[in-house]
């Protein structure tokens, strides 16, 4: 997730400061990747020295404004024009740990698989449910009531439900890729049995 950009996206409508950028982010995202203000001045301090915003003064409550430059606009036109690249894609914390737990003896994968599905299943529920609050109308708690944030929900929630139904069957597949495995290291160690089994035999009757 860019909160470099997300902050540049905001700006560009005009100057803020911290926590009203805070407030506005986590509106417009339904609080899904939640910021605290101390990441945000960070990550402004950072966009200020590389030239894409500027101070803009200060209220009468001494709250620091920022508005963003001619090129911080030019970096913001650039994000939304390049495509996310899938190149390299970012590290996915399940796939490590199905990845480590196959090759770890006496770990149960099955049961590692069975209990991310348990959760997983429950997420997709909790989304769903508010998608129906908010396609229903229904106002978050925190957030600014607007159209456009209310869509900007809409598009986040549906992104996690579908992220999270192909998690499930890729589960699904998972555990099927475990049976097969399952099954066919039982069917080598019956084929190794079964040769060694046979020169016994003949053995036995050249003894015979």
């Amino acid at each position: 997730m860019s909160i470099r950009h997300g902050l540049l996206a905001l700006l560009d409508q005009g100057p803020r400061y911290g926590y009203q950028l805070r407030t506005e982010f986590e509106a417009r995202t339904g609080a899904t990747w939640p910021l605290n203000v101390g990441q945000v001045y960070t990550t402004l301090s950072r966009l200020e020295r590389d030239g894409l915003v500027e101070a803009a003064g200060e209220d009468d409550e001494g709250h620091q404004f920022y508005a963003v430059t001619d090129e911080g606009r030019a970096e913001l036109r650039n994000w939304f024009d390049t495509p996310v690249p899938r190149t390299n894609p970012p590290r996915d914390e399940l796939a490590i740990k199905l990845a480590m737990a196959v090759t770890v003896p006496g770990v149960d994968v099955s049961a590692v698989v069975q209990g991310q599905r348990r959760h997983s299943i429950k997420a997709l529920q909790d989304y769903t449910r508010l998608k129906g609050r908010a396609l229903a109308g229904d106002t978050r708690a925190g957030s600014v009531p607007s159209e456009s944030n209310d869509l900007a929900w809409l598009l986040v929630l549906d992104q996690l439900i579908f992220q999270t139904e192909a998690e499930i069957r890729w589960l699904d597949h998972c555990e099927t890729r475990l049976a097969q495995q399952a099954e066919l290291l039982q069917a080598r160690t019956a084929e190794a049995a079964r040769d060694g089994a046979a020169p016994a035999k003949r053995g036995r009757r050249l003894r015979a």
